[in-house]
């Protein structure tokens, strides 16, 4: 779909060759990370409650007035590098005042700066809410994680807190694949995100399938990292996540854009089987791996108390808030004076790699100094 902005400019297509999400591609422009990108919690209502849920502690029934609108459009403003913003919640499309008052004006916004723009939806509710954001959004971003309506019921409602009927579950659930499919076919750029966890990882094959079914554009794979409400989940060992990879791998069309984010998986890592997974993401048609914008190019900005945070989901409290500072002052602040961002501040040219996150280092990497490791290139 060809994307012009209020200039007439024509907007380079998302695609392999061009991720405006990647910390990577600003850090080998200026030489050092910069804010580029900035996500914005638009709600915390959600009419799911995911057993995968890593906000899921922060929904609610009830929520507060939002902060102004125009302080939040100042503070963008104000970002010098800005290429990319994301609306996030909860659900964004709960409410439709929602849409309507805050997610158009936001979409709007980058469409007539020039800047690429992401929301991230279960895509469950009535069409009509996600058709308002054709003419302005870049990228919907939806999570598919289940074999079927059964999965759906399963996972989608584990932590409701009462039973959810399965015919009421089955019913969201077909209306997120019929949304998808007449969206897609409406010309908007869908991008399922699949995760790697205990339930899927037998099951991305079919996954696979049933995402290019709905007429995806994009399937990105990230391995779930249980933290906040989900912190207690099993998490799979470095060779399950491995094999399910391969598997995946071994069954995916090779013509759709297979996106890969957050692997724990390094070239200067010791371990030749995950040297070698690695090697063959990177030589595969159509598949790219995307380094992990928190704190490295992206903040969020809780739209309801100001508060900006670095990442999503480390346990680091807000960093600032757009009452008070800007967001590049903000991010200079992390990332030049913090110390949790100095341990895992690395860069890999050779291979293309910004180290592990704060999750990752944490949970699979506890000690090691990526620092003062090298590429093992084969």
């Amino acid at each position: 779909m060809t994307v012009i902005n209020n200039s007439g400019q024509k907007l380079r297509d998302l695609s392999p060759s061009y991720d405006p999400w990647d910390p990577i591609r600003s850090l080998r422009k200026h030489g050092r990370h910069r804010l580029t990108s900035v996500e914005m919690t638009v709600t915390n209502l959600c009419n799911m409650r995911c057993e995968h849920c890593a906000v899921g502690d922060t929904l609610v029934l009830n929520e507060p007035d939002m902060i102004p609108l125009d302080l939040m459009l100042r503070r963008l403003d104000e970002v010098e590098h800005l290429e990319t913003i994301s609306i996030t919640g909860g659900e964004p499309s709960f409410r439709r005042q929602t849409v309507d008052n805050v997610i158009v004006p936001l979409l709007r916004y980058a469409r007539e700066r020039g800047i690429r723009s992401q929301i991230n939806s279960n895509l469950t509710l009535d069409l009509a809410r996600y058709e308002k954001l054709l003419p302005y959004l870049d990228v919907m971003h939806i999570s598919f994680n289940y074999t079927g309506p059964e999965h759906f019921h399963e996972t989608g409602f584990a932590n409701s807190g009462h039973p959810v009927p399965f015919a009421a579950a089955e019913r969201m659930y077909n209306r997120m694949i019929d949304n998808a499919k007449s969206l897609s076919k409406s010309g908007m750029f869908i991008s399922a995100e699949t995760m790697i966890n205990f339930r899927t990882h037998k099951h991305l094959p079919q996954m696979h399938q049933a995402v290019l079914d709905m007429g995806c554009v994009r399937h990105e794979v990230h391995p779930m990292y249980p933290s906040a409400f989900a912190a207690n989940l099993p998490v799979l060992s470095l060779d399950e996540m491995r094999v399910a990879i391969h598997d995946l791998l071994d069954h995916r069309n090779e013509d759709v854009w297979m996106l890969f984010g957050t692997l724990p998986f390094y070239a200067c890592g010791s371990n030749k089987e995950e040297r070698e997974l690695l090697n063959r993401l990177y030589s595969a048609k159509n598949v790219t791996v995307r380094n992990d914008p928190d704190g490295r190019s992206r903040v969020n900005v809780n739209m309801f108390t100001g508060d900006v945070f670095v990442t999503d989901f480390a346990a680091i409290p807000s960093f600032g808030s757009v009452y008070k500072d800007n967001l590049d002052s903000i991010f200079e602040e992390w990332t030049t004076n913090h110390p949790l961002n100095r341990t895992v501040n690395c860069f890999c040219d050779a291979a293309s790699c910004c180290g592990p996150n704060l999750l990752v280092a944490d949970m699979y990497y506890k000690g090691v100094d990526f620092k003062s490791r090298r590429a093992i290139l084969e």
